[in-house]
């Protein structure tokens, strides 16, 4: 069995905001899909990967489920799906929601299959025929989510930008059997911050990427929060109110973590995330995304095992290359590099860019060569003089040399450490090199589970396909 690696999808899929679902003994994933290079959110057509419960490291390609132009309304393509979600309905039908980029409604696919092709079916409605969305008092739809218990189905949605005071929030509308009709009016479930004071959610309120799911009694509300990296989750004992905030599951810059690195400093390039949470064989894991290509627009999706513990709270989690392994990676052989669940500079704090920053030239990406759906294996651009790509973590037993394979650059070296600031094992010097050259040096890594941080320092830009470990 191969080992589970993050992006746990293939480098060259883009697929983020990951709504995962067990069904008939296989995970499914759902989500949106960006495009590589590209130059907006989900301009891709939905698809679908699953693996069986028993290998989270075999995932298959179930192809194209939903086209863009099989909504009556974008017959031209012009409007880009957003984050779906997708349910089974008291039918045994599988529904698919989702909301058009430029429209404020709900709209909603069915299918026999889990993966297959799904047909358009409706939109959200109140029983007069008005959408939900449009009627007065509604505010404008995004990132539906959906819980069904027996005949009763409760859709979640809501996208609060800060200082709004227009949106109040995270809503739930109870809809009926039927998957589309509305039986209840839409309540708020987690405030916006215009509406956060005094609620408990005060610097953590809710911004998108509502999700849904139920363990024993209780609902966990997980979403995106006016911090854009995180996400966090709410609990309650009902569907429809009495949230409250209970923390961060993960940040995709590990904000938070103090385990390893202070606090507050962040390790990765981050923006913003949505995901979920899924039991898998009576294990937890939350699934996420990161950013990659120097944008906002080819995120990449990522799982990490969590634990629910008795009084219901989550522990914040870390971004790591292993998640899905649910263990360190063999510390042996050859990973590549975009594998890297830290990525930085020294000198410039990785926190979330501004308008404009992505594209500065200082700053490390993991990429890939070809256009969107190309099967290239992707790589780290872009290194510079204190870039550290970090990854973890490998159970080391005897590592005696490392090899890296490289190319670009003025000439430098590759610092090798186990921690982002601490003592150097070695160094592997490159050279300039137009095409991907190796290069090895006799560098131990002491026996245990470690962390692998490779440090460049020298002139120009260097790319890093992958790292061998040899015993």
């Amino acid at each position: 069995m191969q080992q589970g690696i993050n992006p746990y999808l293939p480098s060259f899929e883009y697929i983020p905001d990951g709504e995962p679902y067990v069904f008939d003994n296989r995970v499914y994933l759902y989500g949106s899909h960006d495009k590589f290079n590209g130059y907006a959110f989900c301009l891709n057509d939905y698809v679908c990967w699953s693996a069986p419960v028993n290998d989270l490291a075999d995932w298959r390609y179930e192809g194209c489920i939903y086209k863009k132009t099989d909504d009556p309304r974008n017959s031209d393509g012009e409007m880009c799906l957003y984050a779906p979600d997708v349910a089974k309905g008291p039918d045994g039908r599988y529904y698919l929601y989702y909301v058009l980029d430029k429209q404020q409604i709900v709209s909603v696919a069915v299918c026999e299959t889990p993966a297959g092709k799904y047909e358009y079916y409706g939109d959200v409605h109140y029983e007069d025929g008005t959408l939900l969305g449009n009627q007065a008092g509604d505010e404008p739809q995004f990132d539906p989510a959906l819980l069904v218990e027996g005949d009763t189905v409760y859709l979640y949605t809501g996208s609060c930008m800060t200082g709004d005071a227009s949106r109040k929030g995270a809503k739930v509308t109870v809809l009926a059997s039927d998957m589309i009709t509305i039986t209840e009016s839409s309540k708020v479930v987690a405030p916006s911050d215009s509406y956060g004071k005094g609620t408990g959610f005060e610097g953590h309120e809710f911004f998108e990427g509502s999700s849904i799911r139920k363990w024993g009694d209780t609902y966990y509300f997980i979403y995106s929060s006016i911090n854009y990296h995180e996400l966090c989750y709410a609990t309650s004992k009902s569907p429809t109110h009495g949230f409250k905030y209970r923390g961060t599951i993960i940040s995709n810059n590990d904000s938070y973590i103090d385990t390893y690195k202070p606090s507050e400093l962040a390790m990765y390039f981050g923006g913003n995330n949505h995901g979920s949470i899924v039991n898998i064989k009576d294990k937890w894991y939350v699934f996420y995304h990161r950013h990659t290509n120097g944008t906002c627009f080819s995120r990449q999706g990522c799982m990490e095992p969590i634990e629910i513990l008795e009084d219901g709270t989550i522990p914040q989690v870390e971004m790591t290359s292993c998640g899905p392994n649910c263990g360190p990676l063999i510390g042996n052989g050859e990973y590549p590099a975009y594998l890297a669940c830290n990525l930085f500079c020294i000198d410039i704090e990785p926190s979330m860019p501004g308008p404009g920053d992505w594209m500065d030239c200082r700053f490390p990406k993991i990429t890939q060569e070809g256009k969107d759906g190309d099967e290239e294996i992707g790589y780290i651009a872009n290194m510079r003089e204190g870039a550290v790509a970090g990854f973890k973590y490998f159970d080391c037993r005897g590592v005696k040399e490392i090899t890296i394979k490289a190319r670009g650059g003025w000439g430098g070296a590759f610092k090798v450490m186990t921690t982002w600031n601490g003592h150097e094992l070695g160094s592997i010097p490159v050279k300039m090199m137009n095409e991907w050259t190796e290069y090895s040096a006799p560098i131990s890594v002491p026996d245990g589970v470690q962390a692998l941080y490779f440090k460049y320092v020298g002139y120009g830009s260097v790319s890093l396909a992958s790292f061998r470990l040899d015993c």
